[in-house]
């Protein structure tokens, strides 16, 4: 009888200690879902993020290359006539000014 009753014990003993495993590994299991998905969202959000700073990097290129095309434009010899003629009233040699009288 006592060897039935010690096998007895040890079978509560394996079951019990196979249950906290099983409910370790579950917890375990739901731990590591729950981070996936913070992940994933993570994940999403960088992306929408590179794509926000890849379309700012465009934007300011395409700035970049105004200005510059601006800066040749105001060291052509077609801008400085124009300004001469719009802000100082300056003309060339043989041109003549009309005035609308109002």
């Amino acid at each position: 009888m006592a060897g039935k009753k010690q096998k007895k014990t040890r079978r509560k003993q394996n079951n019990t200690a196979m249950l906290i495993i099983l409910v370790s590994v579950l917890l375990l299991l739901a731990a590591l879902l729950f981070q996936e998905n913070k992940m994933q969202k993570k994940i999403a959000s960088n992306k929408e993020r590179l794509q926000e700073v890849e379309l700012q990097i465009q934007e300011e290129t395409q700035r970049t290359q105004d200005i510059r095309e601006q800066e040749e434009y105001m060291q052509s010899q077609e801008y400085i006539e124009k300004t001469a003629k719009d802000k100082l009233g300056l003309i060339k040699d043989g041109e003549t000014i009309f005035k609308e009288q109002k």
